[in-house]
């Protein structure tokens, strides 16, 4: 298996680590500067039984009212992924608008 095969629940050049926040939060560990490459996947989209699923790179993604990052899905896919909406500093925390619920539930 070829180290590109290899599977990450993270892209390399990201961690988990303390949020302040809430809890743990996901951060870069190099600047981000390529606001049209995806970082990766975050859901999968199963709408034929009605379930979300998260993968490990959207599960510590927290919330803010100015996101460095938004999900975008494409039509015909069940994935969805995360992209840069503005340049990211390296030690930054990834964070989003949380659109599909309420921040306090």
């Amino acid at each position: 298996m070829d180290k590109e095969d290899k599977y990450r629940p993270l892209p390399s050049h990201m961690t988990i680590q303390p949020s302040k926040i809430e809890g743990l939060g996901l951060f870069t560990l190099k600047a981000i500067k390529d606001l049209e490459t995806s970082l990766g996947v975050t859901h999968v989209w199963y709408e034929e039984v009605g379930s979300v699923f998260r993968t490990p790179l959207g599960g510590f993604i927290n919330h803010s009212e100015t996101p460095n990052c938004e999900i975008k899905r494409f039509d015909g896919t069940i994935v969805s992924h995360l992209f840069p909406i503005k340049p990211i500093k390296a030690g930054e925390e990834i964070t989003l608008k949380y659109t599909m619920y309420s921040v306090d539930e």
